[in-house]
């Protein structure tokens, strides 16, 4: 039997229409409400989708009209997104985190006409008045116009003939979703995504069978991201159910094992805490035997090849371990996702060994999220995975610059020809990362291209392999390395709140997390992690003298974009004080 597709959409404005025609009944999302989990069959999610987009046909939104979103992952956000685009619209994510003057931005610059926001908080964060091009805003939830009411009307007064004709008359060369860049070096700037984008991705999902038909995917990464949007677009085009999480991040962990997801798109930290929790309390050389036992078995397993009994008799003595963990993820977990940021290699091998393997990709807004990835059938641990399938090629250039070409390709950034001439070259998207590919054709990213610190000695130093290996101890949240024409690096430390309290209280130290880092032990444990990241890198590389902030990094303070990105210049400039200081 042939996974069924929903390959003949021509636009994803047809994306809702044609799953419910090859999937029906299916269960499409499940979404929290009134302390329980509710379901929508694909047929009750195009019906929904059709009801707002009519409404929105009445509430004046033309072809090609901007309409942004300003909320949390939920599933009234999928419905809204997908009714613009069924309107003929084009959809603006905003990111629920976002400060009052990134929203006026974005609504500006991208010239929305009308702004769903979730609730009356994220509508106070707009002055409709002084928005040029913005009409109206409806709520999800609230009192005020809601696209309950929106929807309501189009269900009185059906625009199903209109409809059809605008989804006709679109390109798959046009814009669909606007996604604005997180600006770690200025104004977030608007990458046009199209609709073969969108499809593209989907083909690509298939074929490497990311999610297939009758996953379970739990949705938590914010739907303003690129990973989400791939996330929501596949689900429906494979028939896969899309379970939004309920809006509480401290209940991710619990929704798991109620959901109980085949597929997981998550970013490091989700995975970096399991680990954590996972792994107290176990010596390092008994950890270390155990996730060895367990890479060694599954490779004999996954290979065909019988498993020796003395290796199966210590295999069944640490699953017990394991299988705690693949219950932490409700014990279905085929595989998982894991992108926007490095991850130990350690962490991801401890996973693989206990049965949920956990692979890394590597995208960007201007690549549709995607540029390589890591499979099932083919990865490798410490790569962001490898290129060359749907079309989807890669380059290195003579000076380290990764460059990308294929049908991913955004069509520009939005009324900004210059920046898109600046990265659009020949057909290649030159992505400011840097990286290098093995032999297998696999690609590890070793920084970015701007980051790039040159020593008053002259040497040319990558910060975030160094930055990496820091951020992969439990205790350090951000590290961030200055030195660009200095005698020697020097880092801005943060910790681990969760972490650094409860150990403190273990040793006896008492204090807030403000005292708790100029306590002579912590600096200690700090100063120990520092030699051991030191070790790995030439003597130019490495960390001589760092301090201890004595708070975490934040987006409210401007120093992380709403995907948790270091805004390095902001950092540099806003705590100059303090590197100063390691050099005096």
């Amino acid at each position: 039997m042939s996974v069924p597709t929903v390959g003949s959409a021509r636009v994803v404005s047809d994306l809702p229409f044609v799953a419910a025609e090859v999937h029906q009944d299916r269960v499409a999302w499940r979404y929290r409400a009134d302390d329980s989990w509710q379901e929508k069959t694909f047929v009750e999610v195009a019906k929904s989708v059709g009801d707002l987009a009519s409404g929105l046909v009445l509430a004046g939104v033309g072809l090609g009209d901007r309409v942004a979103v300003l909320a949390e992952t939920r599933y009234e956000w999928s419905t809204a997104g997908l009714a613009i685009l069924a309107a003929g619209g084009v959809v603006v994510p905003i990111y629920a985190s976002s400060s009052p003057e990134e929203v006026a931005y974005i609504l500006g610059d991208s010239g929305a006409v009308l702004l769903v926001a979730e609730n009356a908080a994220q509508a106070a964060k707009v002055d409709v008045a002084a928005i040029e091009d913005l009409r109206e805003v409806v709520l999800i939830e609230g009192e005020g116009r809601t696209i309950a009411d929106l929807a309501a009307e189009g269900r009185a007064t059906p625009a199903g003939e209109e409809l059809e004709t605008r989804r006709a008359g679109l390109s798959p060369d046009d814009p669909s979703v606007i996604i604005y860049t997180s600006g770690t070096t200025g104004p977030p700037k608007g990458c046009v995504l199209t609709h073969r984008n969108w499809l593209a991705m989907c083909h690509l999902t298939e074929e490497l069978s990311y999610v297939v038909a009758d996953d379970t995917v739990y949705l938590f990464l914010p739907l303003a991201h690129v990973f989400a949007q791939i996330t929501q677009f596949s689900a429906l085009y494979m028939g896969a159910t899309l379970a939004f999480y309920g809006g509480d991040a401290k209940r991710i962990v619990p929704e798991l094992a109620e959901v109980k997801p085949t597929f997981l798109p998550s970013v490091p930290r989700i995975f970096e805490k399991i680990y954590t929790i996972a792994t107290a309390g176990i010596p390092a050389e008994q950890l270390q035997q155990a996730v060895g036992v367990g890479l060694k078995h599954r490779a004999l397993v996954a290979a065909g090849q019988p498993v020796p009994p003395e290796l199966a008799a210590a295999f069944a003595q640490v699953d017990a371990v394991f299988a705690r963990v693949r219950g932490v993820f409700g014990g279905r977990l085929r595989q998982a996702l894991s992108g926007a940021a490095p991850i130990s290699p350690e962490v991801l091998n401890f996973f693989l060994a206990a049965g949920v393997p956990v692979l890394e990709g590597y995208g960007m807004s201007e690549s549709t999220g995607v540029g390589t990835t890591n499979t099932l059938a083919r990865f490798r641990i410490g790569s962001v995975g490898a290129f060359g399938v749907g079309g989807l090629d890669i380059r290195i250039a003579e000076d380290g610059e990764i460059l990308m070409n294929g049908p991913h390709l955004f069509a520009g950034y939005w009324r900004n020809p210059e920046a898109t001439a600046e990265v659009l070259r020949d057909g290649w998207l030159h992505t400011g990362d840097l990286g290098e590919v093995d032999e297998d054709g696999f690609v590890r990213i070793t920084g970015r291209k701007k980051d790039i610190i040159i020593t008053a000695g002259g040497k040319n130093i990558a910060p975030a392999n160094v930055e990496n290996q820091l951020r992969q101890s439990r205790w350090i949240s951000h590290a961030v390395i200055f030195g660009d024409r200095r005698p020697y690096l020097v880092a801005l430390i943060t910790l681990d709140a969760e972490e650094l309290l409860p150990w403190a209280e273990k040793q006896g130290i008492g204090g807030s997390y403000a005292e708790l880092v100029r306590h002579p032990d912590v600096v200690a444990l700090v100063q120990g992690i520092v030699d051991e990241a030191n070790a790995h890198f030439v003597k130019d590389s490495q960390i001589k003298r760092f301090t201890i902030l004595d708070r975490d990094l934040s987006q409210e303070d401007g120093e992380l974009t709403p995907t948790l990105k270091v805004k390095r210049k902001v950092i540099h400039t806003v705590h100059e004080g303090l590197y100063q200081d390691l050099y005096s």
